[in-house]
């Protein structure tokens, strides 16, 4: 007899409970001192790993100091201060907009909704999260990146795709109180573990839990790809 499958809160309860001891203190990757920095770093980081944004950072926030230097600065200059990450120029462009109305619209500040934050130039409702989180300890959502978008759906903790409906399937299944916490150890898990190419399953502390473990059959994947 076929023994019932555990639903997603029982999956996602036992996911949280071994991932929190082996990575007890998760955290963001991205450096930054303040929360226009932050805004930057998280706008420089999509589709580029954290360790390149921080390395071009490092000079950047010390050549810009503040959002209207941002805003004033010649847009050619500030692509090739960026040169190094991916659509620099497109980032270039949408950090100089982004400062401009920070500066014009909200008196210098960093704005604290997800509305406002999503109105600036390059920011969507992911970049608006991990401000608001990190920035003003505000937490509304789940940060879907690539890493919790992949692990989610191989734990099969969601079968969307998109990651706002991805982002509201765990937001049902996970205590509110492990809402920010969830994505770190997730992009902790992806970066150590259960990486897009070559996860090891066999190293893995959530390998008996996982309906995609390779070594349970070569099962495919959630996602659809395979091993």
């Amino acid at each position: 007899m076929t023994e019932p499958q555990p639903s997603r809160e029982e999956r996602l309860a036992e996911v949280l409970e071994r991932l929190y001891e082996a990575y007890p203190e998760p955290e963001i990757s991205l450096r930054f001192s303040n929360r226009l920095e932050l805004l930057i770093a998280v706008v420089l980081s999509a589709q580029c790993t954290d360790e390149r944004v921080n390395g071009v950072t490092a000079d950047l926030f010390e050549a810009y100091d503040g959002p209207r230097a941002y805003a004033e600065a010649d847009e050619a200059e500030l692509a090739a201060a960026i040169d190094s990450i991916t659509y620099y120029n497109n980032k270039a462009k949408y950090i100089k907009s982004a400062c401009r109305d920070i500066v014009d619209a909200h008196d210098g500040e960093v704005p604290d909704t997800m509305a406002e934050l999503t109105d600036l130039a390059g920011v969507g409702r992911k970049t608006a999260n991990v401000v608001l989180q990190h920035g003003h300890e505000i937490v509304e959502g789940i940060v879907v990146d690539t890493h919790v978008q992949r692990i989610s759906r191989r734990l099969g903790l969601t079968e969307e795709t998109s990651p706002e409906r991805i982002e509201t399937d765990l937001m049902e299944i996970t205590p509110e109180g492990d809402w920010k916490e969830l994505t770190h150890l997730l992009i902790s898990h992806g970066r150590d573990t259960c990486t897009a190419r070559n996860p090891e399953c066999a190293a893995c502390v959530l390998e008996d839990v996982c309906p995609s473990s390779k070594l349970d059959g070569g099962r495919d994947l959630a996602d659809g790809s395979e091993w």
